[in-house]
């Protein structure tokens, strides 16, 4: 399958979800005349482009959301600065690529390409945090303690200038003591120091939300991987060390935006995961590894029971981290009011934080774009942007988008997957179920990294059980056609 072909399905698939795949031509009029404002100076935005800003992303990426740099200070605590791409400084509200993400309210990864949520003239350029560029930012100042609190936090407008664009596998590699360190740290004076500080800072950052029962989980999501523009195969995407370091610092920083728009006075916008509805599934997954959780959920006690499976079975642990992950259930935004903090029901039970606002990727996330324009209209002494009314109104459609976009990216995979599996009838296979209902019950192959329907034996058979099936209907041509039914493409039997 080459990518015309995937590019067909990924457009049809996003209409049929409510997506716009295409951007309007005033749209793209709009972001192309972006080109010719001017840059804004005023006395309120510092200029911090002297410190050594770098970012550390996937190598394709060219959306550059954040940059950081951080600092011992001498009372023991450290300083943490992040930036996040001043994106609303070129995005107008209400304007035709304000309209088109409000629509989105998100970028689409699928394996056909990615439809971004902003024309790339602006996601990829002018608001983007590239190397060897100044740019406008809104940056997170935090004190961070030696125990992983964020004793202090303010926030502030600044130019920043991305001194190194670094590569998650490369940073990881080397320091993971597997690799040679990253070019960029022989041509920029202290970049190696900032590393070595930002991976310590991470591990007290992690630590101390774990100590509060935050879920140390290893999930693996599909990468397609292509030869001469043609589908090959689809491999999991796994964590590491440099990943890991990065979702420290942004998790920090996202609960920092949400106490400061508190503090000012402000409604925001919150990411929220509620406690499992269906922990008794959860209970019965524990106690078949010998474990007794508790009968009301309890995240330090779920996470005391990963941390031993991990170290019981590192092979074994990626499917039950996904198994646990399906438990969950989805996150979802919210609106809170101006008073919000800490309060019952408006925290996130994987992170253990009970503030949390996503704003640290404004060029892809719509979310994120509506919390910097809180912020921006709060350091200038304005009123809110939104009313109360608009924000639950956004929230909801930004958790119903999100949604859909993830049932694009899911129907793109399947369709590739069930070309890859042409010619492997009959093949059995290691499978974790990922989902038991009227539906169907469905699950997860590793090689390729895909789902399937289980269309025989699947009498019993809930999320989380591992199971062995076999490969007896794969309909390549009908996963083109019809996307929204690829349960019928590639059909499995449970063979235990």
């Amino acid at each position: 399958m080459d990518t015309t072909h995937l590019h067909q399905i990924a457009v049809e698939a996003m209409r049929s979800r409510g997506l716009l795949p295409d951007f309007a031509p005033q749209a793209l009029q709009e972001a192309e005349a972006a080109r010719q404002s001017a840059p804004e100076r005023n006395d309120s935005i510092h200029d911090l482009r002297h410190l050594t800003w770098f970012s550390i992303d996937n190598d394709d990426t060219r959306d550059l959301d954040q940059l950081s740099v951080a600092e011992p200070l001498a009372d023991g605590t450290s300083r943490l600065l992040v930036a996040v791409a001043d994106v609303d400084a070129k995005v107008a509200p209400g304007g035709a690529v304000d309209g088109h993400a409000a629509v989105n309210t998100t970028s689409v990864y699928t394996a056909a390409g990615v439809f971004p949520m902003l024309p790339e003239v602006l996601s990829t350029d002018l608001t983007s945090l590239h190397e060897g560029q100044e740019r406008l930012a809104v940056v997170v100042d935090m004190q961070v303690a030696t125990d992983g609190t964020v004793s202090e936090s303010t926030i502030y407008r600044a130019t920043v200038f991305n001194r190194a664009k670094l590569t998650y596998d490369a940073v990881s590699a080397w320091l993971d003591g597997v690799g040679p360190p990253p070019p960029q740290i022989a041509s920029v004076p202290g970049l190696e120091d900032q590393l070595r500080w930002h991976d310590t800072l991470a591990g007290q950052l992690r630590q101390w939300r774990q100590t509060r029962g935050a879920l140390n989980l290893n999930t693996a999501s599909a990468r397609p991987v292509f030869e001469n523009g043609h589908l090959v195969d689809l491999r999991p995407d796994e964590k590491n060390r440099a990943k890991d370091l990065i979702a420290d610092l942004m998790i920090a920083a996202n609960g920092a935006t949400a106490r400061f728009l508190v503090a000012k006075g402000f409604p925001s916008l919150r990411r929220m995961l509620q406690a499992p509805r269906r922990w008794d599934r959860l209970v019965a997954l524990a106690a078949g590894h010998g474990v007794q959780l508790p009968e009301t959920p309890d995240a330090p006690a779920l996470d005391r029971f990963l941390n031993t499976r991990r170290l019981a079975d590192p092979a074994g642990f990626a499917d039950l981290s996904l198994a646990v992950v399906k438990m969950l259930g989805a996150g979802e935004y919210a609106a809170a009011p101006a008073t919000t903090t800490g309060a019952t029901g408006s925290g996130h039970f994987g992170l253990a934080v009970n503030d949390y606002a996503h704003s640290t990727a404004p060029n892809r996330r719509f979310p994120d774009l509506v919390t910097q324009r809180l912020l921006k209209a709060s350091l200038a002494g304005e009123a809110s942007p939104y009313s109360a009314e608009q924000l639950a109104e956004i929230a909801s459609h930004c958790t119903l988008q999100e949604n859909n976009a993830n049932k694009v990216e899911r129907q793109v995979l399947k369709a590739a997957g069930a070309w890859l599996l042409q010619g492997r009838l009959g093949e059995v296979f290691d499978a974790i179920v990922t989902g038991a209902a009227a539906k169907g019950t469905f699950v997860r192959i590793c090689s390729p990294l895909l789902e399937g329907r289980v269309v025989r034996g699947f009498e019993g058979l809930d999320v989380g059980d591992a199971v062995r099936v076999r490969l007896v209907a794969v309909d390549a041509e009908k996963a083109l056609s019809t996307l929204n039914r690829f349960e019928r493409h590639a059909q499995f039997v449970d063979e235990m």
